[in-house]
């Protein structure tokens, strides 16, 4: 069972018609709808399940610009101002905190990275160095690393808190926010977007928006269009209160956390996730061998129920039919409680804090993945009127309110709040062949 989530409760009545329909409740559609419906346009945000049910509410929750891909630093840079004034923005609390994020640095390659990537993160003014000695020990005490990466002016958030908080102000914006109303798929006329339909009934639109997380993939599909995106299962566990333990959040290898408001720590294994072998494992591979080649080590391969269940959801299902998307209104896998078991007893080790710590809760989610780990914030060409935001790798949480007001900027044909070229849809078909880059 996933993370309690602050309840949105749903708007009552179908809107016949809106300017712009998002598809998807998590933290980049509750964005998305934010800043249209401030710009005055009308929206109409269509989920599912519930707000922030899948992974917007199951990661870290760390907010970052250290180690980031370059592709991706203006636009963190960007939403890392944003997320600085959101709890005001939205008139609650979203959890940011700027409280810096450290990066273990335990081998003479590991600094050596960090140091690279400070100088290229430099023309940004990224407020970054390397540490060791007395200030490594002041932030993380009795750490035995050789340096670390810091970053303070890095933060963290609390994703169950965060997306509520932004739909709620979204819809005092005047954007209806459906919950439990899944989007079937697209109308066209003339080849452009003229609507969606959904569980409920048709909405008449002239833009859509696929914010749909690890749903983006079938969804798009049903529309004739391929975006090779793939899934890794990720786990966090998260503890009591513990007094003593560093308020700074740490990566350092086998172990990463960061403090919750409410006292105790949210903790992850810092290497390991799983990745489900499913059909489009077999169709994407020579997309994603590159990655794979350049040391994507810690990802594990799991041949599971998925498999299966993603073959079944496979088929197009008319759109007067129950679609996937009803039949499963959240996805909740089960958690890797011997990964997460191993990361817990990591940082037993190395802080005496976490010494018996009490775990209430453990859960995983799906992620997101593109070959090159860099979202698709894009309009379509060959679908006028559809934008897709998805793709995030992970870096979702952080990064969305600035992938939102990217979205709207897209959506309203307003000068973009960064340049967008990085995150086209069509670089997976236009010859690129974009690749990760090492070691972010």
């Amino acid at each position: 069972m996933g993370p309690q989530v602050d309840p949105v409760p749903s708007d009552p009545a179908l809107p016949a018609r809106a300017d712009v329909v998002i598809v998807g409740g998590g933290i980049i559609g509750t964005s998305a709808a934010l800043y249209l419906s401030q710009r005055g346009v009308s929206v109409v945000l269509c989920e599912k399940g519930h707000i922030a049910g899948e992974q917007s509410s199951r990661n870290w929750g760390w907010v970052r610009k250290a180690r980031r891909d370059p592709r991706e630093i203006p636009l963190v840079v960007e939403s890392l101002r944003l997320w600085e004034g959101l709890n005001q923005a939205v008139g609650a609390e979203t959890g940011f905190r700027r409280t810096g994020i450290v990066f273990a640095a335990e081998t003479e390659a590991e600094v050596a990275r960090g140091e690279a990537w400070i100088e290229l993160a430099r023309p940004y003014q990224i407020e970054a160095r390397m540490v060791a000695g007395a200030e490594l020990d002041r932030l993380m005490p009795g750490a035995r690393w050789k340096a670390a990466l810091y970053c303070p002016t890095d933060g963290r958030a609390e994703p169950q808190k965060a997306a509520p908080a932004i739909a709620a102000a979204a819809r005092r914006a005047g954007a209806t926010i459906l919950t439990g109303c899944a989007v079937r798929g697209l109308d066209r006329a003339g080849g452009k977007v003229a609507a969606v339909v959904t569980e409920r009934g048709r909405i008449a639109c002239d833009a859509v928006v696929v914010a749909a997380g690890a749903w983006s993939r079938r969804f798009l599909r049903d529309v004739g269009l391929t975006l090779p995106q793939l899934k890794v299962r990720a786990s966090v566990l998260r503890t009591a209160p513990i007094e003593g333990a560093p308020e700074t959040a740490l990566w350092c290898g086998d172990a990463a956390f960061r403090k919750r408001l409410d006292g105790g720590y949210t903790i992850a294994n810092g290497h390991v996730n799983v990745v489900p072998v499913v059909p489009d494992s077999v169709r994407f591979f020579a997309d994603y061998l590159p990655a794979l080649r350049m040391g994507w080590s810690d990802l594990r391969l799991r041949l599971d129920g998925r498999f299966l269940q993603e073959w079944r959801e496979a088929a197009p299902v008319p759109l007067d039919q129950v679609s996937p998307y009803e039949e499963v209104r959240v996805l909740d896998p089960a958690p890797d409680r011997r990964y997460l078991a191993a990361a817990l007893a990591s940082l037993a080790r190395q802080f005496p804090a976490f010494v018996g710590a009490r775990v209430l809760q453990e859960w995983a989610g799906l992620i997101d993945v593109m070959p090159d780990a860099v979202p698709v914030i894009s309009p379509v060409d060959a679908v006028p009127g559809l934008v897709v935001a998805t793709g995030f790798s992970g870096h979702g949480f952080g990064i969305g309110p600035g992938a939102g007001r990217l979205v709207a900027d897209l959506v309203t044909g307003a000068p973009p709040l960064v340049d967008p070229r990085d995150f086209r849809f069509s670089r997976f078909s236009d010859g690129s062949r974009p690749r990760p880059i090492a070691g972010f």
